[in-house]
């Protein structure tokens, strides 16, 4: 008997400094014909620019797999605790941005 895992299995490890986590609240994402970058970033209240902690590139076919992902865990947890709601967008008005004023 073999005391390794299946060869399939991919075994996970982490950092302890990387597992503590950061918060991100503002996404930037852009692309090219080969890859995604995903900027991840902080807005605080009363603090004039945004800083970005990290930056994650994958190819094309990695960031649909992301999205598919997101999308299955999000219908899962607004199938357990309910619909999440976004405060403060409404249709054609990006999160955190106002309007410019009409002259």
């Amino acid at each position: 008997m073999s005391n390794q895992p299946p060869q399939n299995q991919i075994q996970i490890k982490i950092d302890e400094k990387v597992g503590e986590g950061t918060y991100a609240n503002f996404f930037v994402i852009t692309n090219s014909p080969s890859e995604f970058i995903m900027d991840c970033g902080r807005i605080l209240p009363g603090i004039p620019d945004a800083r970005i902690y990290t930056r994650v590139l994958m190819t094309p076919s990695h960031a649909k797999q992301l999205m598919q992902l997101l999308e299955k865990n999000i219908d899962s947890y607004e199938s357990q605790f309910g619909e999440i709601k976004i405060y403060g967008q409404q249709d054609n008005k990006p999160v955190g941005f106002k309007p410019e004023p009409k002259s």
